[in-house]
């Protein structure tokens, strides 16, 4: 996973990160899962989605990998704070994962894809190491889809800017209406399209949301690059970040995320 995150693993990052559980990010999956499947879990930053899925199909083996050994360690910190056994994470590369030919029963990767340059053979490799017979499930948001209210014009910004950075950064924000095209050009037979969305209404919701989005635009990697790339300037993601202020305080706010995913066998 050489690419560059367009996110960065700046606090603000990380702690929606930490919100994702396999209900609210990989329930297109759970019905396939039963116990002793072995499961490698692509992309899985702190591990919360990870050992979501460790329990529903333990005894069975799991395996969380990603490009950040930082990332990597505080999944390992939550796994023995946990007391998990049997979930191992370490750090890979999507395009060239360290798992023999036919390794796993299942491999899962959630908003994955959106930041790969090469999101096909990744999911080629994914086709590599899954056993004769196993899925390989796949979540990611489509950002050009997101719709809210009310709407402060420093919003409409933020998707503008946003779109072009993730796009000059590496990846394509609106991947999820193109996973079943990627999983079919990567020689999947047989490719099982749903769609699932996050909807951020209440006022805790809005608050976690809205405020992490707001400390995101003025000191994560998005905002650096934002710079970088001559897309925004401190004015700017000011007015972003106090876009988002502004639509989390408002009773009417009201944002969901769309989300397109697979199940890919063969």
């Amino acid at each position: 996973m050489a690419d560059d995150y367009t996110h960065g693993h700046h606090e603000s990052v990380l702690r929606s990160h930490r919100w994702r559980t396999a209900e609210n990010s990989a329930a297109h999956l759970l019905p396939h899962l039963r116990p002793g499947l072995d499961l490698l879990d692509v992309g899985s930053g702190p591990g919360t989605i990870t050992l979501d899925l460790a329990a529903r199909v333990a005894p069975g083996r799991v395996r969380g990998v990603d490009a950040s050994a930082e990332v990597v360690a505080e999944a390992e910190a939550a796994r023995a704070a946990a007391g998990v056994v049997g979930v191992e994470f370490a750090v890979d590369d999507a395009y060239a994962l360290s798992d023999p030919d036919a390794a796993w029963d299942v491999v899962h990767a959630h908003q994955v894809l959106q930041h790969l340059t090469r999101p096909v053979d990744a999911l080629r490799e994914f086709r590599r190491v899954v056993r004769p017979g196993g899925i390989v499930a796949v979540r990611d948001v489509d950002y050009e889809g997101t719709i809210w209210w009310p709407r402060p014009p420093g919003l409409d910004e933020w998707r503008e800017v946003y779109l072009a950075v993730h796009r000059g950064t590496s990846g394509e924000p609106a991947a999820g209406r193109r996973l079943k095209a990627w999983a079919r050009e990567a020689g999947f037979a047989d490719v099982s399209a749903t769609a699932s969305l996050w909807l951020f209404e209440s006022p805790a919701d809005r608050e976690w949301w809205g405020g992490a989005w707001a400390d995101r635009a003025l000191h994560s990697s998005f905002a650096d690059n934002a710079r970088r790339l001559g897309l925004a300037d401190d004015a700017a993601l000011q007015r972003i970040s106090d876009a988002w202020r502004e639509w989390a305080a408002s009773e009417d706010g009201w944002l969901l995320m769309p989300h397109g995913e697979i199940i890919a066998r063969g």
